[in-house]
């Protein structure tokens, strides 16, 4: 069974990986053996997963790049396979959201602006689905093998309220991932999704915790729909990303959206 989840030989490129979620599976990919690209725009942060990396033993290197730009991909790509070899596992981890694109409560969606909306689908879409798994899955096509893991949302399959170019865009994510999984099958490359259930990070932590640590009335209504009652740890998306990673363990899974929710979506609203 070790053998199953032993990924050494193989290179991984986690985008967004100098995020709170992206790290944790970063993490997780190099101690399971991998070598770890960690990609991103904040070389601080990405220095920092970089160390906690090497410190419990793994090899990884940080690689700045900007997700909403080819070139900037492609010269990430070449440098990483410079380093440690043709990339076999891409995380796309990179996106998030924008109040442009959001409804607030008393909002009105017929006046949300087109450049909101086209903003996040730019992030979560373009940026952190489309150009990354051109680009990377470039050089996996050529080699007949890989691994492309896209970071979806529960928002792609039960679209939040006030969210809506958020929901709407990641649930293109999943779209994405099934046409792709269809295509490159048969040139060796699977192509699955994790949508994770709601994970205090950056970008959210302000709408579901209060400065003392408390839950905010929507981080209540949240864990209170949550049939485990709390929110998820980041560590906790470990056995998903090495799973799909690995091509003994998860070798005849393409298309599929694994969920990591505490039951969230199996209630009803």
């Amino acid at each position: 069974m070790t053998d199953l989840f032993d990924l050494t030989g193989e290179v991984a490129a986690v985008l967004g990986g100098t995020g709170v979620l992206g790290g944790a599976m970063a993490e997780a990919l190099a101690a399971a053996g991998a070598k770890v690209a960690v990609v991103g725009r904040s070389e601080e942060r990405g220095t920092a997963c970089v160390r906690r990396i090497e410190a419990a033993g793994g090899t990884a290197m940080f690689q700045q790049a900007d997700a909403m730009s080819r070139e900037s991909l492609a010269a990430a790509r070449d440098a990483i396979q410079t380093r440690f070899g043709t990339v076999t596992v891409l995380v796309n981890g990179a996106g998030g959201n924008k109040p442009e694109g959001t409804v607030m409560p008393g909002g009105d969606f017929t006046t949300l602006p087109l450049d909101g909306w086209n903003a996040v689908f730019d992030l979560n879409l373009v940026g952190g689905t489309f150009l990354p798994s051109q680009v990377f899955g470039e050089s996996m096509l050529a080699a007949g093998k890989g691994s492309v893991i896209n970071i979806a949302s529960m928002s792609s399959i039960l679209p939040l309220s006030r969210v809506v170019a958020y929901s709407a865009s990641k649930a293109a994510v999943l779209n994405l991932t099934q046409w792709l999984a269809r295509e490159w099958a048969p040139k060796g490359v699977r192509v699955n999704a994790i949508s994770p259930g709601f994970f205090p990070a950056e970008q959210n932590r302000r709408m579901l915790l209060k400065d003392d640590g408390t839950y905010t009335e929507r981080g209540q209504a949240i864990v209170g729909h949550t049939p485990m009652a709390r929110f998820g740890d980041p560590k906790e998306l470990a056995g998903a990303v090495v799973w799909l990673a690995s091509p003994r363990a998860a070798g005849f899974v393409t298309g599929q959206n694994i969920v990591v929710d505490g039951g969230f979506s199996s209630c009803t609203i």
